[in-house]
């Protein structure tokens, strides 16, 4: 049990982590710095261009886009949304999707969900559904701890201080089922790829979370949503043949201990707990 089902791949780690050690010995070699070992590490030219080169991986969202703008694309075209648009640099979200309801679904796309970045988005008063699209580049992340990070340590403290209500989570990118993050709803099954682009997609993983906003005393442990609840999270499972015993259910549960809000997070699959927390206390970062 775990609350996703794909784990990092052991033994691409252990090959990122000798290839990291050749080249903090060997990257002298490289290049036409015409200066020698000592010289060269000593100048401070490695580690700057280490830095540069993970600001650049971290930074950027073009490729994060580019994956999202073909998913979206596909559905559209095979009819399980209507028309979407991308919301500008301005806004604290990404994209707004038209339902075949005539609802309204806002996308936040976010990297891997273990940042800071995960507690910065604003539900807009237009969403009728209000969704988070964690789409996560680095094959090297364990997604077992960021899915759990996202969800329990960041999303549960923004969503119950903040009010800001997060109706589903969509765990996706173009990483999935490659070397990188072999994914087990694969294993014996090829034909539930997706071919999408340049892409060979295995289902996504979705989680659905509660209608309410958790609250000590009125309402301190909402049930999840259905899937046919979140007309948005149930496109993606239809178009990309997620099957019923692979959806997860995020229940949230809060109350006071002390002076302290306290919140439980439950994860649950095909009926069995996958992963539970302890009452803890909010702390927001």
């Amino acid at each position: 049990m775990s609350v996703i089902p794909c784990r990092k791949n052991i033994k691409l780690r252990e090959k990122i982590e000798e290839f990291a050690e050749i080249l903090k010995s060997e990257s002298h070699k490289l290049g036409s710095h015409g200066l020698d070992e000592q010289d060269f590490y000593n100048s401070g030219l490695f580690r700057g261009t280490i830095e540069r080169i993970r600001g650049q991986f971290s930074a950027t969202m073009r490729e994060k886009r580019e994956f999202a703008h073909s998913i979206l694309n596909y559905m559209q075209d095979q009819g399980f949304i209507g028309e979407w648009k991308s919301a500008g640099e301005s806004n604290r979200h990404d994209y707004t999707v038209q339902l075949e309801t005539g609802r309204q679904a806002v996308i936040e796309l976010k990297g891997c969900l273990d940042g800071n970045n995960t507690n910065i988005f604003e539900r807009p008063p237009h969403a009728n559904e209000f969704i988070i699209w964690s789409i996560c580049t680095n094959p090297g992340a364990d997604p077992r701890h960021n899915a759990w990070s996202g969800i329990h340590t960041r999303l549960s403290a923004e969503i119950i201080s903040r009010q800001q209500r997060v109706d589903g989570i969509v765990i996706w990118d173009m990483v999935c089922g490659t070397m990188g993050r072999p994914c087990p709803k694969l294993d014996d099954n090829s034909d539930r790829l997706t071919e999408v682009e340049p892409f060979s997609l295995p289902p996504p993983c979705l989680y659905l979370l509660p209608a309410t906003i958790p609250s000590p005393r009125n309402n301190p442990r909402p049930p999840p949503q259905s899937l046919e609840d979140v007309r948005i999270m149930q496109a993606f499972s239809d178009c990309f043949q997620c099957r019923p015993e692979e959806i997860n259910y995020v229940r949230f549960e809060v109350t006071y201990r002390d002076n302290d809000m306290v919140r439980a997070t439950r994860i649950t699959r095909s009926g069995e707990m996958q992963r539970e927390s302890s009452s803890t206390a909010i702390r927001r970062s």
